[in-house]
């Protein structure tokens, strides 16, 4: 028998964190118990004498009760099972190795958290759908470059952020179709010479297909990375809404407000309420991006097939999906519970001449060359910066000095409602728009809904 030094018994164990794929390892190998005895590779009693052992200890899991440690979460069950059941439980590993056992585990994992953040995704992606709703003639600041640029409504600025999770919403079901093809049957790399039938323990877990090369189903671990890159490019969409949220809840903007709920005191400064919640999400961001980078790393250069090196993709996996799963929960309440301060934003709106714009184009619409109206138009404004003036204050005869079509109908453009009004084009920060954006987003989160 093997001695191993106990040193390296610990170092190489990875027990204490697969243990969270028990119920996925029981799920599989109850599948291909039944297939062995279908196939007559096993005696059927065997089989259901395995089946049925099988289901006791997953009953005795779901209960609490601790399944005793060995090296790792398949020989603990498997050495359980033989426990319980003697010689049948001998029986299981027939036409299997470890090796197509631990993906087939991974992949049920998987899918079946893909569908829980999908889930959450949705219940931000409503928070923000219904905060733009409550909001949809709300007027504030446009920004690019973090510089003044032009009105738009708050609902077009927070609808954005709900189709960029939209997207990512596609980014996870995307991964899942690549996880939704079976490992298991393609042993340890070369594939098994007993009769197995593959297809049946397909449909029995729920998988729309077989993998079509052994050695790829047991050596790669492209699917995981492609699940921790939708993960980190979902973290970084919250991190960006974290970070809006921030800033617009300083006393230099004064945006929003957040709740007590949302918000922790300082412990010096009783006058404080720091948005904590909003900076851990940020924070998280990085955690999850290095969940990737190691998985990443530890797949660089690695030879097929199966390395032990793989055993090191589950914790950065299981800690990415705790992260993303923690961040998600917090995001929705946080968001339907901000306070909006619609006067702070109309008067943010008279910074910065964001109805310029509407004025070039103005003159565009009268004749003049765009660029030459651009021309035009930064002389205006420079001439208003030098009068302490804003847009709305500037008279129609200081207009016609700089250009004779300038008339009372270009006066009127320069409100910010006005400017928001006219922005008409498909996908624009009208509120025609707006409403057309929220009608469709609830269409497609109730389908992402009915599909849970």
């Amino acid at each position: 028998m093997n001695k191993r030094n106990p040193a390296a018994h610990r170092f190489i164990e990875s027990f204490s964190y697969d243990i969270r794929l028990a119920p996925y390892d029981i799920q599989g190998s109850i599948a291909h118990a039944v297939m062995l005895g279908r196939q007559r590779i096993i005696p059927a009693t065997a089989s259901r004498k395995i089946v049925a052992g099988l289901k006791r200890i997953l009953d005795d899991l779901q209960r609490g009760w601790k399944v005793p440690m060995e090296e790792d979460i398949h020989f603990a069950i498997e050495r359980e099972l033989i426990r319980r059941t003697g010689d049948a439980g001998r029986m299981l590993h027939t036409g299997r190795s470890r090796n197509d056992q631990v993906v087939t585990d991974l992949y049920l994992y998987l899918k079946d958290h893909i569908d829980l953040i999908v889930a959450e995704i949705a219940r931000v992606q409503e928070s923000l759908v219904s905060v733009s709703e409550r909001h949809q003639d709300s007027v504030m600041p446009g920004f690019t470059h973090l510089q003044h640029a032009q009105p738009i409504l708050l609902a077009h600025h927070l609808l954005a952020y709900a189709w960029m999770l939209e997207r990512d919403k596609a980014r996870f079901l995307g991964a899942r179709l690549r996880a939704d093809v079976l490992p298991l049957g393609s042993a340890a790399l070369g594939g098994t010479s007993f009769p197995i039938d593959r297809r049946f323990v397909a449909k029995a877990l729920g998988f729309k297909s077989i993998s079509e090369n052994s050695i790829d189903a047991t050596a790669s671990r492209d699917v995981l990375a492609e699940f921790l890159s939708a993960c980190s490019i979902l973290m970084s969409n919250l991190s960006r809404i974290s970070e809006e949220i921030v800033i617009w809840s300083s006393a230099e903007f004064s945006f929003i407000e957040l709740t007590e709920e949302f918000t922790s005191g300082s412990s010096i400064m009783p006058q404080k309420r720091n948005p904590d919640v909003a900076e851990i999400v940020r924070g998280e961001t990085g955690r999850v991006y290095g969940s990737l980078v190691a998985v990443l790393t530890i797949l660089k250069g690695l030879p097929l097939g199966y390395n032990r090196d793989l055993q090191e993709d589950k914790p950065p996996l299981f800690d990415a999906v705790d992260t993303v799963m923690g961040c998600l929960a917090v995001m929705a309440p946080m968001l339907n519970s901000i306070r909006v301060n619609t006067d702070s934003m109309r008067q943010w709106c008279k910074k910065g001449f964001l109805a310029a714009t509407e004025l070039a184009d103005f003159l565009a619409e009268k004749g003049v060359p765009f660029r030459a109206a651009h021309g035009i138009v930064a002389t205006i404004v420079a001439y208003c910066q030098k009068r302490g003036l804003s847009l709305e204050q500037i008279s129609l005869e200081d207009l016609k000095v700089f250009h004779p079509k300038f008339s009372r109908e270009a006066i009127g453009l320069l409100t910010p409602e006005k400017v928001v009004r006219a922005k008409t084009s498909y996908g624009g920060t009208s509120p025609a728009s707006v409403r057309r954006q929220i009608a469709k987003l609830r269409r497609l989160i109730k389908a992402t809904t009915r599909a849970d």
